[in-house]
C-alpha cells in the first residue's frame, strides 16, 4: 500500500527553501575558508563548480528523460549562457579575488548590496517599480546586517577600494544575473538549468586562473581537511543550493530570491557558533530582529493574507463546534 503523496503549499515550500537555501550558503563560509588557505581563489572557485556539474549532471542524467534536460530553445541557451557568465564566473571570481584584499565586514556590507541592486535592474529589463514599503523593507533588512556584521570606520577605509569595488562588482553580476534570467525566460527546469551554467561556468573560472597564473598546487597533494573543505562548499554549499536559488528567481522573482543575501549573515554567525565555538555577539541579537523586519515589510501582502486565512480558518473551526450545540427547530 503506498503512502499519500503530501501536497505543500508553494508559500510555505518556498519559504522552507528559502531559509534552507540561506543556511546552505551561511555553512559554506568554514569550508571556503579553509580551501583558500592552500588554494588560489579562481582555481578553488572554479575546482568548486567542476564537482558540482559533474554531480548534478549525473543526477538530471541518471533521473530525468533527456528530452527535459537538453536545452531547446533559444531563452534556454540564453539563460544557460547569462547564469554562467554572471551568476557563477564572474560572481565568483569578483567576489574570491576581492575578499583577498579587504577586511571581511567590509566585504558582507559590499555584497549585502546585491538586494539593493537587483529592483534597479528589474526596473530596467522587467519594467517592475518596487512600492515605497518594499523599498524601505530592503532598507531596513540592509541595516540589519550592518548591525549583525559591525563593520567600523577603519575596516571600511582601512582595506584594499580595489577589493571593494571587486566585492561590489560580484553583487552587481548576481542582480544584473538574476534579473537577466527571468527575462530571457528559459523554459528548461532550473536543475538541468543549473548543471549546465555550472559547467560553463567552471570552464570560464579555469580560463581566468590561467589568464592571471595562479600558482595551483598538484591535486595529489592536498590534504584530506582541504579535500573535505572542497566537497563540503562544491555539493550542499553549490550542487543543492544552486538549483535551490535558480528555483526561487523563476518562481518569486529576482528580487524576493536575492533577498536570501540578507539571511546568509544571520545563519554564518549561528553556525559559527554552532560548530565552531564562535562567540555570538549580542549585535547578532539586535541585528536579526531588524532583519526580521525589513523581510515582514518586504512580504507584508504575503503575511497580511496569511494572517486573513488563519482567521479565517480558526473562525470556522469555532463556527463548526458550536453548530451541534445549537436547538434544532421542530
Amino acid at each position: 500500500m503506498s503512502l499519500p503523496a503530501l501536497s505543500v503549499p508553494a508559500r510555505y515550500r518556498d519559504a522552507a527553501l528559502f531559509a534552507f537555501l540561506a543556511a546552505l550558503f551561511g555553512g559554506s563560509f568554514v569550508a571556503i575558508k579553509s580551501g583558500l588557505a592552500a588554494l588560489p581563489p579562481l582555481f578553488f572557485a572554479a575546482l568548486r563548480f567542476d564537482i558540482a556539474a559533474v554531480v548534478l549532471l549525473a543526477v538530471v542524467a541518471l533521473t530525468r528523460p533527456r528530452e527535459t534536460w537538453l536545452p531547446r530553445t533559444r531563452g534556454d541557451l540564453f539563460g544557460i549562457g547569462i547564469a554562467a557568465a554572471l551568476l557563477i564566473a564572474a560572481n565568483n571570481a569578483l567576489l574570491f579575488l576581492g575578499q583577498g584584499s579587504t577586511t571581511t565586514a567590509a566585504a558582507s556590507v559590499m555584497y549585502g548590496l546585491n538586494p539593493v541592486l537587483a529592483p534597479l535592474f528589474a526596473w530596467w529589463l522587467l519594467k517592475q517599480r518596487l512600492a515605497p514599503l518594499g523599498a524601505l523593507g530592503i532598507a531596513v533588512a540592509l541595516a540589519g546586517v550592518v548591525i549583525i556584521v559591525q563593520p567600523s570606520p577603519a575596516s571600511l577605509t582601512g582595506g584594499s577600494a580595489l577589493g571593494q569595488v571587486l566585492v561590489l562588482g560580484a553583487a552587481a553580476a548576481v542582480a544584473l544575473g538574476s534579473v537577466g534570467l527571468q527575462w530571457v525566460e528559459p523554459r528548461m527546469d532550473s536543475v538541468p538549468l543549473t548543471a549546465w551554467a555550472m559547467a560553463g561556468g567552471a570552464l570560464l573560472l579555469h580560463a581566468s586562473s590561467a589568464a592571471v597564473a595562479e600558482a595551483v598546487p598538484p591535486l595529489a597533494s592536498l590534504g584530506w581537511p582541504v579535500v573535505l573543505s572542497v566537497l563540503a562548499v562544491a555539493i550542499p554549499s553549490t550542487a543543492v543550493a544552486y538549483p535551490i536559488y535558480f528555483g526561487l528567481i523563476g518562481r518569486v522573482g529576482p528580487v524576493r530570491a536575492n533577498l536570501v543575501a540578507y539571511a546568509v549573515p544571520v545563519f554564518a554567525a549561528f553556525m559559527g557558533w554552532l560548530l565552531l565555538d564562535e562567540v555570538l555577539s549580542v549585535w547578532t541579537a539586535v541585528g536579526f530582529p531588524v532583519v526580521v523586519l525589513g523581510f515582514a515589510l518586504i512580504e507584508r501582502e504575503v503575511i497580511r493574507e496569511e494572517v486573513t486565512r488563519l482567521r479565517r480558518r480558526t473562525r470556522d473551526e469555532s463556527a463548526a463546534k458550536t453548530a451541534p450545540n445549537q436547538p434544532c427547530d421542530d
